[in-house]
């Protein structure tokens, strides 16, 4: 007789770890959906990052040729590539050394893409010094 009590006492105890079992699996899928989706934005973000780089590099480029032909290469406004913004400033300084006149220019570029504030904002701004003879 004494058996039975004991098994009655416990009847529902398996339908409560049966339920905690399955809050604490529902928590480890949201949290498995939540970092994936984490992951996700990470990569997007680095990919952007990269394509910023190479906006501004192109930028940067565009500059030294600009300055290497003898013309302005201050950008007016901004020039497009592949959806980024990209402008370009350029200053030029004059040195004599050994009797010998250089002129450096400093090219600046800077890609954006987006707007400031908003979760896709991405930017990247370069700098490079050229020598002309």
């Amino acid at each position: 007789m004494k058996i039975l009590r004991l098994a009655r006492n416990q009847a529902g105890f398996t339908l409560v770890q049966a339920i905690f079992i399955l809050v604490v699996l529902a928590f480890l899928g949201v949290v498995m959906m939540r970092l994936s989706g984490l992951q996700s934005s990470t990569s997007v973000f680095a990919l952007q990052g990269a394509k910023a780089y190479q906006a501004a590099r192109s930028g940067l480029e565009w500059g030294a040729a600009r300055a290497r032909a003898g013309a302005s290469c201050n950008s007016a406004g901004s020039m497009t590539i592949e959806g980024f913004a990209v402008t370009v400033n350029c200053a030029n300084a004059s040195f004599v050394e050994s009797g010998v006149t250089t002129t450096v220019s400093s090219i600046n570029a800077t890609a954006i893409f987006g707007t400031w504030g908003s979760p896709d904002y991405i930017s990247r701004r370069l700098e490079m010094k050229v020598a002309l003879p």
